[in-house]
C-alpha cells in the first residue's frame, strides 16, 4: 500500500517530518523517500530501499542535509519517490499513494501527444511521474488533480511541495485516508491520525473524497470541496491500520474489538482461550474473549528484535524460515488445549497452515480459527494490499476453480454468508489448512462495527461491489 506525511511550520521542520513519515512504515515495504523545500537552498530529496533495512537507519545519517520550513514523506510499496517536477505550474515535488491500473494507456496517450517519461527496469512504468505528468495538463493544479483522477482506473491520493505551501488532494473516492493535523505553528498531513500525537499535533480533521487543499504554517485553504460520493477501504480496518489510528474519527482497535466481540458471541464452538495472531488479530481476539466469555492468552508471540517488519531474502528456504521465525509459539499454553486463534484475513493461506501444523506439533487439542471479516472472494482493483499478482494466488479462488472448473463461476454465491457454496468453500479452506473449525465474520457485522453505511465503505474484496467513476461521469458499476 504506501503511507505519507508532510509538515509545514514557521520554523525548521526536518525533525517532525522525518519521524511523522516513520510512523507510516507498517504502511508499505519497498522505497522510501524525503524532500523538503528552503528558499534558499531549493529542494533537496532523497529516496532508499527498506527491502533490506529500516526507514530510520536509512534516513538518520543524512539528516543535517535536509533544511527548509516545509517537507513531505513516503513510505512506498511501489516506485520511488519524491518525484521533482519542474512545469509551467512551477518547480514542485509530488508523493502519491496510488494504484494504477491502466498505466501502459495512459504512457501510450502521452506519447502520442509527444510528452515523454522515463521507464523503470524491466520497462515499468513510475506511476508517480506518471501522476505528476497528468497534473502538468491542467492549468492550474487543481485542475491537473482532477485530470488524474478522471484518467486513472484504480485509486491516487497526494501530497504536493510547492514553493507556497504544501497541496494535499484524496482520492476522489476516498479510498485511502488523508488527515489534517496541527500544532503551534505548524500544520501536517498524514495517511495515520498516530503520527501526530508524540509530535504535538492535534487532529483537525479528514479530508473528505477528491477534496483538495493547500497548507501553510498559519492555516489551510480549500481549493476544491470534498465530492459526496465515499468508498473508503474497509481493509483499513481489518488490516492495514495502525491501531490508535482513526479513519472518519473511527478508530482501529475500536472497531476490531466490536468485530470480534460480535464473533464470539455468535460462536458456539467449546474452547479453552482465545489468541490473536499478531499484530492485527489482536484486538479481534481480544473482542472475541469478551463476546465469548473465554480467557484471552498469549498461545504465540511475534518475535520482535530481529523481524519486526517484512524482510525477503532471495532464497526460498531462508524465507520460509523468516516466516516461521516471526512466530513463536508457547507451548506451555497450547499443550492439550482448544484453541482459538483469531486473525486478519486469509489470502493465500500458506503460512496460516504452516502455523496451525506447528500449533499442532505443540500440543494444542483443537484449533479454531476466526477471521475478521468475510473470506476474500474477488482481488482488490483498487489498492495493492497484497502481492498478489492475480486472484488466482487467492485461496478461495483456487477452490472455487477445483470444485466448479471455472474460477469465475458462481463467485456471488460463494461470497454470500451462509449459502451451501459459501459453506462448502468455507470447509474445504479449513481442511486445506488442517484448522479443527474455520468460521469468517459476517459482512453486516463488520460494517455495523465500522460504523458508516456500507454505500461509503468499499467492500469489493468481499462482495465484488464498488463504485469506480469520477463524478463527471457515470454513476456507480457492479
Amino acid at each position: 500500500m504506501g503511507g505519507f506525511f508532510g509538515c509545514i511550520a514557521d520554523k525548521e521542520c526536518v525533525n517532525d517530518l522525518f519521524y511523522g513519515t516513520d510512523y507510516n512504515s507498517h504502511l508499505g515495504t519497498k522505497r522510501a523517500g524525503l524532500v523538503t523545500f528552503d528558499p534558499e537552498r531549493g529542494f533537496n530529496r532523497s529516496i532508499h530501499s527498506l527491502e533490506r533495512d529500516y526507514f530510520r537507519s536509512r534516513f538518520e545519517d543524512e539528516l543535517d542535509s535536509f533544511h527548509g520550513h516545509q517537507g513531505l514523506g513516503i513510505i512506498s510499496d511501489t516506485d520511488p519517490q519524491p518525484i521533482i517536477v519542474n512545469s509551467h505550474l512551477g518547480r514542485y515535488a509530488v508523493v502519491t499513494v496510488a494504484k494504477i491500473n491502466n498505466q501502459r494507456e495512459i504512457a501510450d496517450e502521452l506519447l502520442a501527444q509527444r510528452m515523454h517519461f522515463s521507464e523503470m527496469s524491466a520497462n515499468n512504468i513510475n506511476q508517480t511521474e506518471l501522476v505528476a505528468l497528468l497534473i502538468n495538463m491542467g492549468n492550474t493544479f487543481v485542475e491537473g488533480i482532477n485530470n488524474v483522477y478522471r484518467k486513472i482506473e484504480g485509486s491516487c491520493s497526494m501530497l504536493i511541495l510547492t514553493e507556497d505551501g504544501i497541496i494535499a488532494a484524496r482520492d476522489f473516492l476516498g479510498r485511502t485516508p488523508i488527515v489534517i493535523g496541527k500544532k503551534e505553528g505548524a500544520y501536517a498531513v498524514s495517511s495515520e491520525t498516530s503520527s501526530f500525537p508524540n509530535l504535538e499535533y492535534k487532529v483537525v480533521r479528514d479530508l473528505g473524497p477528491g477534496e483538495i487543499v493547500r497548507l501553510h504554517h498559519d492555516g489551510y485553504e480549500v481549493m476544491q470541496p470534498a465530492f459526496e460520493r465515499e468508498q473508503i477501504c474497509s481493509f483499513l480496518w481489518v488490516y492495514y491500520g495502525f491501531p490508535a489510528s482513526d479513519y472518519e474519527g473511527i478508530n482501529v482497535e475500536d472497531v476490531r474489538e466490536k468485530n470480534g466481540r460480535k464473533l464470539g458471541e455468535d460462536d458456539d464452538t467449546e474452547v479453552d482461550c482465545v489468541c490473536g495472531v499478531p499484530d492485527s488479530g489482536v484486538g479481534t481476539a481480544l473482542g472475541y474473549a469478551e463476546g465469548k466469555g473465554v480467557p484471552y492468552e498469549r498461545a504465540v508471540l511475534k518475535y520482535t528484535p530481529t523481524w519486526p517488519r517484512s524482510f525477503t531474502p532471495g532464497n526460498q528456504s531462508r524465507r520460509a524460515l523468516v516466516a516461521r521465525m516471526k512466530l513463536i509459539p508457547n507451548g506451555a499454553l497450547l499443550k492439550d488445549r482448544r484453541v482459538v486463534f483469531c486473525d486478519d484475513s486469509i489470502v493465500r493461506g500458506t503460512q496460516l497452515r504452516d502455523n496451525v501444523r506447528t500449533f499442532f506439533e505443540y500440543g494444542a487439542k483443537e484449533v479454531h480459527c476466526r477471521i475478521s471479516c468475510p473470506p476474500l472472494v474477488y482481488g482488490c482493483p483498487f489498492i495493492g494490499f497484497t502481492t498478489s499478482k492475480t486472484d488466482m494466488e487467492l485461496i478461495t479462488r483456487q477452490i472455487i476453480r477445483d470444485f466448479e472448473g471455472d474460477d469465475k463461476k458462481n463467485l456471488e454465491k460463494y461470497a454470500q454468508t451462509g449459502s451451501p457454496e459459501y459453506q462448502r468453500m468455507v470447509d474445504e479452506i479449513a481442511r486445506r489448512l488442517g484448522l479443527t473449525t474455520l468460521k469468517f465474520a459476517k459482512l453486516e457485522d463488520l460494517i455495523e462495527a465500522i460504523g458508516m453505511p456500507k454505500c461509503k465503505v468499499c467492500t469489493h474484496c468481499f462482495d465484488g461491489t464498488s463504485y469506480c467513476r469520477y463524478p463527471e461521469t457515470d454513476e456507480a458499476v457492479k
